[in-house]
């Protein structure tokens, strides 16, 4: 049974800008999420966003609770410890399907959380 989707969608080149600002990738990413292009690192953000959303946005998360990893054949997946963890197990979630499109200077992701 689904129990939360979420959706968001990123400017590229406004999420370079915020990028610049002191300390604001490491309160977002872990050092792994951090090697990537900022294109990239824009989906990332995008998919970390959906997810809150479909989680019910809820507040006290860490956002480097939860990281964006790719499987071998490189379907984006989500790895999540402590407060997001905490959050999952409570819901009761199970599945978390993500994707994540970079197109035209646009990142965008869609979260769907199952039971």
């Amino acid at each position: 049974m689904i129990v939360g989707i979420g959706i968001d969608v990123t400017q590229v080149s406004r999420f370079t800008q915020a990028a610049s600002r002191q300390g604001l990738l490491e309160r977002v990413f872990t050092e792994a999420e951090r090697d990537a292009s900022m294109q990239r690192m824009a989906g990332r953000f995008a998919a970390k966003e959906a997810f809150a959303k479909a989680l019910g946005a809820p507040t006290g998360l860490v956002w480097t609770d939860v990281e964006v990893r790719k499987d071998t054949d490189g379907k984006p997946y989500f790895e999540c410890s402590g407060t997001v963890a905490a959050l999952v197990a409570d819901r009761g979630i199970h599945t978390i399907h993500l994707s994540i499109t970079h197109d035209a200077g646009i990142a965008a992701a869609v979260v769907v959380c199952e039971s």
